[in-house]
């Protein structure tokens, strides 16, 4: 899609977190209303027609557009946080990233068999993160499910679609 508003409004910082490493920084989209308005509206008109029944957002910036959208397509939110960060009863999965190793946990009652899901993440880097992630939804054998990301980082050291396997939709509005 590479809407060139959201591309021009998109804050890039180098050397963050680390040196080499051209951070992607999102929040500049989030405060920006007409930038918001774009990433919910493209991303309504993509899963409209697909049913879906939960959308899951990941830690931390998956939160915000994961609420606009499950609002927007009438479904329900699914949290998924670092460990010790839900109340209830939990399932986790490990998994490597671009600077180390981390963990997320989604409520063990979050999905069922039933559902039509729609994870949902700021960055598509490695992938780690987000087939962790895929990995959790699968262990709940709900009937379909998606992937949307604001910002894919296209890149050949990456391969985060290729790392997440094949058999799964995935989208993103901006290809960087």
């Amino acid at each position: 899609m590479n809407n060139q508003y959201l591309l021009d409004n998109l804050r890039c910082i180098p050397d963050f977190p680390q040196k080499g490493v051209m951070f992607r920084d999102v929040t500049t989209l989030f405060k920006n209303p007409k930038c918001l308005r774009i990433m919910e509206e493209e991303m309504y008109e993509l899963y409209k027609d697909k049913g879906i029944t939960k959308v899951v957002g990941i830690e931390s910036r998956g939160f915000i557009m994961g609420a606009i959208l499950a609002r927007k397509l009438d479904a329900g939110l699914i949290i998924c946080r670092k460990p010790g960060k839900l109340p209830a009863e939990t399932i986790s999965q490990s998994y490597g990233k671009e600077y180390g190793t981390d963990t997320i946990e989604i409520h063990k009652d979050a999905i069922n068999k039933d559902d039509i899901v729609l994870i949902h993440d700021d960055l598509l880097a490695t992938g780690g993160t987000i087939k962790a992630a895929w990995e959790l939804v699968k262990k709940f054998n709900p009937k379909k499910c998606y992937m949307n990301f604001i910002i894919e980082l296209v890149n050949e050291n990456l391969n985060g679609r290729e790392n997440v396997g094949p058999g799964i939709d995935i989208t993103t509005l901006i290809q960087i």
